[in-house]
């Protein structure tokens, strides 16, 4: 008769090996990404939100309007690109997610100082972006930032300008804009660059 055979004694797991601490210079270059990820996250929410705008726009018959939209949601995607870039080049992968939720349905009066107020946040937040960089060592990433805030701040001037035009001037200023072209012609540069003041990419 067979005796029964005892059941093998379970090994005793290995210790998992220590994970080695990132280095200085790892930890501050982390920091760097996840500002510079934050920036592309909002880049690609105001592309998503000023696309919907254009379109919108384009429906209520103000062509005008609806063209410098797209324009500046070209200036967004190129400011998206930029930010991928240095990402890339420090190592990270850049995010594709977006922040905040896209507002649809907006009326004309409503849209201009909506927007004005997104590239007044954007502006805040990069200026706190660029401190991180400059705290970290990278003057790279915080040039970047002072060119991006410099274009944003163009942005800004515009919805507000035409925010201001709708509070004072109404249907009258809507009329000379109702029917107006929203072509943005062959050539899809960007609004900076359309008006001569974008920096090279």
């Amino acid at each position: 008769m067979n005796k029964a055979t005892k059941p093998a004694k379970a090994k005793p797991a290995k210790p998992a090996k220590p994970t080695a601490a990132p280095s200085p210079r790892d930890a501050r270059k982390a920091k760097v990404i996840e500002v510079l990820n934050k920036a592309r996250a909002m880049e690609l929410n105001a592309i998503t939100q000023y696309m919907n705008q254009h379109y919108g726009l384009d429906n209520m018959d103000y062509g005008e309007l609806a063209a410098n939209m797209k324009l500046i949601a070209i200036d967004e995607m190129r400011h998206a690109e930029m930010f991928a870039e240095r990402i890339k080049e420090l190592g990270g992968e850049p995010c594709t997610d977006r922040a905040g939720d896209l507002v649809k349905g907006q009326d004309v009066r409503t849209i201009f100082p909506y927007d004005a107020g997104l590239e007044d946040d954007t502006i805040d937040f990069y200026n706190q972006y660029l401190l991180v960089c400059r705290e970290n060592g990278d003057s790279i990433s915080m040039k970047l930032f002072e060119t991006i805030i410099e274009e944003e701040q163009t942005h800004f001037n515009y919805f507000d300008n035409v925010g201001e035009h709708l509070k004072n001037l109404g249907d009258t200023f809507l009329s000379k804009i109702a029917g107006t072209s929203a072509s943005t012609g062959p050539s899809t540069k960007g609004f900076l660059i359309s008006k001569g003041g974008a920096a090279a990419g």
